[in-house]
């Protein structure tokens, strides 16, 4: 199934929703994907209108492939403006991810910072693209194109902190609006910038996720092009701390995001 197919998928039907092997991350579901599909779950139960400021995400174990999931949400709070949503995800009746959602309606206020600039990336045609290589890349990375502006490819012994460059669905959408569940997707599919420290592969996942939103989304091409850059804080003792921003092609912040990963390398 297309990443629009499974967005729908979890629309109609939240409580048995199967991803196909073709979006696996080594023996697991894609967690971004995941994580779309669970926001889609999110969004359903929320008063209208309200667009997503910050979601948390805790991984709690392994979602396999080709077994359904279902995606359990409930509003817990709904405010005169916010709303606080929280979804389960369940495999075989076991949690394997939990996620808290704030939704909220604008606000009057007389404070406005604009947000952090965008990285002057080189050029498209200039960057690396990481290739999709059946049975050596993870399977999802067929679906999303990633090419190389800043830092090491993962497993490069590279000793930068900084890690990204430049991001769009290959397929599976259309030109049809960017909205939040597209940049869940592009954003979790770059390896943690702790990965090119490595001088070999070696199995590495997210522990937590934390993401904000810059509301209102400007419009935006779903198939467009979009740009990201991560910087390690820390790593020690198999666990590194990650933030990160991404930016519309022409700029234009989009999300900020922070992660805790796991390292067995």
């Amino acid at each position: 199934m297309t990443f629009t197919e499974l967005i729908q998928a979890v629309r109609g039907a939240p409580q048995a929703v199967v991803i196909s092997p073709i979006w696996a991350q080594g023996r697991t579901c894609f967690g971004g994907l995941t994580a779309a599909l669970a926001y889609e779950a999110m969004r359903a139960v929320t008063a209208a209108g309200r667009p997503l400021r910050s979601l948390a995400i805790t991984f709690v174990a392994p979602a396999q492939v080709e077994i359904p999931l279902r995606f359990e949400a409930e509003a817990l709070r709904e405010g005169k403006a916010v709303s606080q949503v929280f979804c389960r995800v369940l495999q075989n009746d076991q949690v394997v991810m939990l996620a808290q959602g704030s939704f909220g309606l604008p606000r009057e206020s007389s404070v406005l910072v604009e947000g952090l600039s965008a990285p002057a990336f080189k050029p498209l045609d200039e960057c690396q693209e990481l290739p999709f290589i059946p049975r050596v890349m993870p399977a999802f990375t067929r679906h999303i194109a990633m090419r190389w502006a800043v830092g090491g490819l993962p497993f490069s012994a590279s000793s930068a902190r900084e890690m990204g460059g430049w991001m769009r669905f290959r397929e599976g959408v259309g030109a049809e609006p960017m909205e939040v569940a597209h940049l869940l997707a592009l954003i979790d599919a770059w390896p943690p910038a702790t990965l090119p420290h490595l001088r070999s592969p070696a199995p590495s996942s997210s522990l937590t996720w934390t993401i904000e939103f810059i509301q209102p989304l400007p419009t935006l091409a779903a198939n467009g092009w979009c740009r990201y850059l991560a910087e390690i804080e820390h790593a020690r003792d198999g666990y590194g701390h990650v933030a990160a921003q991404c930016w519309s092609e022409d700029g234009q912040l989009l999300a900020i995001s922070r992660q805790t990963v796991t390292l067995f390398g």
